[in-house]
């Protein structure tokens, strides 16, 4: 007996005797055919493995593909040196409008992989070092804008659910990122700050003074960012990058670009994939980005919502790694192939291609896509053409594929294409609700008159869905009969009947009165922000509700959104003020950002 680890000695010239040796040939001939088949089987299949393996960019993994110029990889430990002590002396310039754009003559072309140039190289992240300034980028320091307060009883009523919001939070979320008003508590999602932060440019505009100095004094001392927590990327650009840009803006303090900078250097990382588009997720210590854990793919709407901050924190920095980040997702989605314009809701990091037979809709996931290609045009100052044609053919397709009229009324909705675009559903979210406010704005930059009227009848579709609820309040998801012989217009399923304190709905009524100058759209206003009152306000703040179609049981379900600061008693405030602006907030020359942040329009 022998155990393991004992050494066995072999006699070779026994073990000859006993397995007398043959040649391969006879071995060959020995064996059956199945034998044969499965070794002849194995030996093409690696020759073919070897043969791809030889024939791939060993720097890239991918056949055909020149990844040698790629941006840092995110396991490099020390991609990104985020100290940078006195960031004010060495980045921080001033705002302005750099010539910092897009090249019109140069067509982006699916599969145009080449090397960066040396200028481009520069502009890359270098492993160790922060993105540097060029030295012909000269930018200005905003200048601190004066609001005066409310003018109005409206406006008054809206600044007291401010401050009954704000409250409850200072007692019992303070720093955190959610308010849980009914059991006074809170919940943290990324850890964040995300209602402090949501809300600093609502605070700044309502001329909260003595908040904005206490968030601020807060944020200075308790806010960081090197936390080993997995943050979504579009979430936090659009909460956190704009809420501390527009507070910048706003206020003229450098120290919200120094975080909004901080941000944005960790975020980037996030962008290191073959095509451009980003990783859903990132962790903001390890700088590891990586896809969510329900999905491999990213979210169309997600990776086309980033581009209009990180092409505002270039125009701050002087910086164009931002910008250019965020361009080249816009680039290349402009290259693939769409329905009419309309896209679908998942898109590969890994391929930069849309996932096949995935959804089309304007609600959660595809939203937001349409909503930039305009801002961006706009916030370029009109000068990228792509944008535009983009967004004109993308209304062109809702008009052919996504609009329909409801039975018995005609109302006006706009619903989606499942299975790849062949099953329409009549199925409309509140996020949907965007839209007019959407089509109303382009009207102020020259497109078509004709999207104004499409702009009325959806706003008024839009708000029906409030109207007809006994609460006055709309639920998550709205769906249409088609039947011109149907009972109702409206169908809520139980499932869907929950509010969340979302502001689409504020925000298109907003614009429809900026544009118009229609005092209806500001009753309308009126009579939603009264149902919040009476059905979402409690003793420590506003609960969302889960239930809008009974008056006795809406089921509070103990959160507070921070866009219900951020963006929904924003615009509520917004649309009682004269004519609908606020101040120098006129649209002709700040951007409103997809989470209400207000950023400013550049010449180029």
């Amino acid at each position: 007996m022998f155990g393991y680890g004992d050494r066995v000695s072999y006699d070779t010239e026994a073990l000859r005797n006993i397995y007398p040796q043959k040649s391969l040939w006879r071995r060959w001939n020995s064996l059956s055919r199945f034998q044969k088949n499965l070794i002849s089987l194995t030996m093409v299949g690696v020759f073919v493995c070897v043969f791809i393996f030889v024939s791939m960019d060993k720097s890239s993994g991918l056949p055909g593909v020149n990844m040698a110029n790629r941006l840092p990889d995110w396991r490099d430990q020390n991609i990104l040196d985020l100290s940078y002590p006195n960031a004010s002396n060495k980045f921080l310039g001033p705002l302005g409008p750099p010539v910092v754009g897009f090249n019109k003559d140069e067509s982006v072309k699916r599969g145009d992989i080449r090397p960066l140039s040396r200028e481009e190289e520069e502009e890359q992240i270098r492993v160790g070092e922060i993105p540097q300034k060029k030295e012909d980028q000269v930018v200005s320091k905003p200048k601190k804008l004066i609001f005066s307060g409310p003018k109005n009883e409206k406006q008054e009523a809206v600044v007291s659910a401010f401050r009954h919001a704000w409250k409850g939070y200072s007692e019992y979320a303070w720093g955190h990122d959610h308010l849980k008003p009914v059991s006074r508590t809170y919940n943290d999602w990324f850890t964040l700050k995300l209602t402090m932060i949501d809300s600093l440019d609502t605070i700044y505009i309502m001329g909260l003074n003595e908040e904005f100095d206490k968030a601020k004094a807060h944020l200075q001392s308790e806010f960081r960012l090197d936390i080993n927590k997995d943050v979504n990327v579009f979430e936090t650009t659009i909460r956190v990058m704009g809420g501390l840009l527009s507070a910048y803006h706003l206020s003229g303090d450098e120290f919200f670009l120094e975080k909004a900078l901080d941000l944005g250097n960790r975020l980037m990382p996030a962008f290191n994939t073959a095509w451009g588009v980003p990783w859903a997720d990132i962790n903001l210590n390890t700088l590891k980005p990586h896809p969510p854990s329900w999905n491999s793919d990213s979210t169309t709407s997600e990776v086309t919502t980033i581009q209009l901050e990180l092409r505002d924190l270039t125009r701050c920095t002087g910086i164009n790694t931002f910008e250019n980040a965020g361009a080249k997702v816009s680039e290349h989605i402009h290259t693939l192939q769409k329905k009419d314009g309309l896209v679908p809701i998942f898109i590969s990091p890994m391929n930069g291609e849309f996932r096949k037979h995935s959804t089309i809709t304007l609600g959660a996931r595809g939203d937001s896509y349409y909503e930039y290609l305009l801002k961006q045009w706009i916030q370029t100052g009109m000068t990228v053409d792509y944008l535009k044609e983009d967004y004109l053919d993308s209304v062109s397709g809702m008009v052919k594929h996504l609009f329909k009229r409801s039975g018995p009324s005609g109302y006006l909705f706009v619903g989606e294409l499942a299975s790849g675009g062949s099953d329409f559903r009549p199925k409309m979210d509140h996020l949907v609700c965007f839209l007019p406010g959407t089509l109303a704005l382009g009207t102020l930059f020259g497109m078509p008159q004709e999207h104004l009227r499409l702009a009325e009848e959806l706003i008024h579709t839009c708000y029906k869905t409030y109207a007809i609820q006994p609460t006055g309040l709309a639920p998550e998801i709205t769906h249409f009969n088609l039947q011109k012989d149907a009972d109702s217009d409206f169908v809520v399923k139980s499932n869907d009947a929950h509010n969340l304190l979302r502001p689409e709905t504020i925000e298109g009524l907003w614009y429809m009165y900026y544009v118009t100058k229609n005092t209806t759209y500001q009753d309308w206003a009126w009579e939603i922000f009264q149902a919040f009152e009476k059905y979402t306000k409690v003793t420590h703040g506003y609960t969302s509700i889960g239930n809008v179609k009974s008056t006795t049981q809406t089921k509070p379900l103990d959160k507070m959104e921070s866009f219900f600061l951020g963006e929904t008693l924003k615009y509520l405030y917004l649309i009682f003020a004269d004519n609908g602006v606020e101040g120098p907030l006129d649209l002709n020359k700040f951007v409103f950002n997809t989470e209400a942040h207000p950023l400013p329009i550049y010449n180029s």
